[in-house]
């Protein structure tokens, strides 16, 4: 498994094979002692989930700040996305700046997401499936969002990816408050 720091401090691209033949595919998405080596990250997981996704679908911007922090480890199993990573961390020399990626489940990729970061994605497929593994549970009383549309950090989400449908986004998701909204009511990671 290769890591590659994607510009934002905590983000980093895995790579791994995939071994195909007539039956399907192989692959490891998630190797503790390959992350540890090329991060300095001791992922611990502490709760695994499963969205799927139809197209058109965002979801996020999402993080926690729960009180050992919540690192991510995210990979497409069937499908694909365009993920987005968005650095909300005020103090940082790359706030308000993200990164995508794409990520289809016939390929070997994944991302871990260092914690204080906000996370998101399009769905450009029915049936998408998104598996994360969390460092943190999920606790609802750290868990906050950011409007997707936020003009002030000005997402690219490429909808042309998914041939002039509508998106779909959670009302919580909608009605999220903006980052500066984030910011004046002190709920932004440090």
């Amino acid at each position: 498994m290769e890591l590659t720091p994607l510009g934002i401090e905590g983000v980093w691209l895995a790579e791994s094979p995939v071994w195909s033949d007539d039956r399907g595919f192989f692959r490891e998405w998630f190797k503790s002692g390959d992350v540890k080596v090329a991060t300095g990250i001791d992922f611990s997981i502490q709760q695994a989930n499963i969205s799927q996704s139809q197209r058109g679908v965002i979801r996020g911007i999402h993080y926690s700040l729960a009180p050992q922090g919540q690192a991510k480890w995210v990979t497409c199993v069937s499908g694909s996305i365009l993920d987005v990573v968005v650095d909300i961390r005020p103090n940082s020399p790359t706030f308000k700046k993200y990164v995508t990626v794409d990520l289809r489940g016939n390929e070997g990729r994944a991302l871990l997401i260092g914690a204080g970061l906000g996370h998101g994605f399009l769905a450009l497929e029915d049936k998408t499936t998104i598996s994360y593994l969390l460092s943190s549970p999920y606790s609802p009383e750290f868990e906050f969002e950011i409007q997707p549309t936020d003009p002030e950090i000005n997402i690219d989400w490429h909808l042309n990816l998914i041939g002039g449908l509508g998106v779909v986004v959670s009302p919580k998701d909608a009605q999220a408050p903006t980052l500066a909204e984030r910011l004046a009511e002190g709920k932004l990671p440090q």
